[in-house]
């Protein structure tokens, strides 16, 4: 009699190294993954096992995630029905997660392919195989679950030690032998941004001013609100090390002495509405020397008050010199004109004319901007005026406006041409052009 011929079985072998070191070797760990499971299907030729030539590598991959693009394309052949059995030096190599691994089984199934280990003889068509295959299953990934614990560990008592732990240098520091080192050009960048800080109070305007004025990131970037946040609240600075929110001394020189430190934090603290309500009324006269009656007398900042409760008022210099009803409009509420005022600017950035203007009067100076640009800038305003402080405030208000005429019909608001074309520099019109 003769035997029966053996049904073909196509062997599909797949290799993995979880590190790139040794990689580029001519004969690395993958080669002798792959040397071993072709020798063994060679070995089970009688029993019709043949090799695929196929490649499935993944070399630099861990084992704790199925996304890789050797097992992926294993897959995708094994859905296509292309593959019999899947070969592997040690069942690890395949996945060290006991989920991943029972998620890869259920792939193997649906498409009836058998899982074979090399070193450690597993037949996955068996229930003795599975649940031998499950427990060294669970010892790999306590194995993985522990070295991960070790470099936590490690990590925590480094940090603890204040040693820096990789990753990007903070703007102001260089790496040098795994030590942070400062970089005095860069430490003098950041000591005059927290300085700046602390002088103009909000986040947005420094941030636009950093950028009209040519300053970035250690990368290069321009420098943003988000990134200005980050580099404010960041205790590299002062000499520290944090980990998981505790604050250690670190090996790093402070670039930022801790008064500067403290005020910055001060004013991190608040929100930007309630800075500029604290400091509202230490700051009350947004209009002066801007306002003028029917008149043409100008008007003062005065105020007064009853219990703990400050009213402010403009008052005319007619009624100041000659009393009441010298001037038929004598007197007016600060909060009332000023929010009257502000109305208009905000207004004003919204037209399209302006804009126009505006444009026009910078093209004359620079014909490299462009009326988006302009328009963009403007807008800008809008939506982060209430962050300023009121000093911040009180600058662009007498940036913009020549004079406010106050009279019994109403404001008139004469603005300065060049002063919105400065803004608009200011606002980042600089900063987006080299952003272009």
């Amino acid at each position: 009699m003769k035997d029966a011929t053996k049904p073909k079985r196509r062997c599909a072998v797949y290799t993995r190294k979880s590190s790139e070191e040794g990689l580029e070797q001519e004969f690395n760990s993958l080669h002798a993954q792959r040397e071993a499971c072709e020798a063994y299907v060679a070995s089970q030729k009688p029993e019709g096992w043949v090799l695929l030539r196929g490649q499935y590598d993944d070399g630099g991959f861990s084992g704790g995630t199925l996304e890789r693009p050797g097992l992926q394309a294993l897959i995708a052949d094994i859905e296509d029905g292309l593959v019999d059995v899947v070969v592997v030096y040690k069942i690890d190599r395949l996945s060290r997660s006991l989920a991943d691994f029972a998620k890869l089984v259920e792939v193997f199934d649906r498409n009836g392919v058998t899982f074979v280990s090399v070193t450690q003889s597993f037949n996955t068509t068996t229930s003795m195989g599975r649940l031998t295959l499950n427990i060294l299953l669970s010892f790999a990934q306590f194995e993985r679950e522990v070295t991960a614990e070790r470099i936590r560990d490690k990590f925590a008592a480094s940090r603890a030690k204040g040693m820096w732990m990789g990753g990007w240098a903070p703007l102001g520091y260089d790496v040098k032998d795994r030590r942070l080192v400062v970089n005095p050009a860069e430490a003098k960048t950041v000591r005059m941004i927290f300085e700046r800080f602390v002088e103009v109070g909000s986040a947005t305007v420094l941030a636009n001013a950093l950028r009209a004025e040519g300053f970035t990131t250690k990368r290069g970037s321009p420098i943003d609100k988000k990134y200005l946040y980050r580099m404010l609240n960041n205790p590299a600075y002062v000499g520290e090390a944090v980990h998981k929110s505790v604050s250690y001394p670190g090996e790093q020189e402070a670039i930022v002495d801790q008064e500067l430190w403290e005020k910055v934090q001060t004013i991190l603290q608040e929100s930007p509405r309630k800075r500029a309500a604290r400091t509202r009324a230490e700051t009350p006269s947004l209009l002066k020397g801007l306002l003028f009656g029917p008149d043409g007398a100008a008007f003062s900042p005065s105020h007064t008050r009853k219990g703990d409760r400050l009213y402010r008022y403009y008052v005319s210099q007619t009624v100041l010199k000659h009393g009441a009803g010298s001037c038929p409009v004598g007197r007016v509420p600060a909060g009332d004109i000023e929010a009257a005022v502000i109305d208009q600017l905000r207004a004003v950035f919204r037209q399209p004319e302006i804009v126009a203007g505006t444009w026009k009067a910078a093209w004359q100076e620079d014909h490299e901007i462009t009326e988006s640009h302009v328009h963009a800038a403007l807008h800008q305003l809008d939506p982060t005026w209430d962050e300023l402080f009121p000093a911040e405030q009180a600058r662009i208000v007498a940036l913009l406006v020549e004079r406010i005429d106050v009279g019994t019909e109403g404001l008139n608001v004469r603005l300065r041409v060049d002063g919105l074309v400065g803004l608009a520099r200011e606002m980042g019109v600089g900063g987006m052009d080299r952003a272009a």
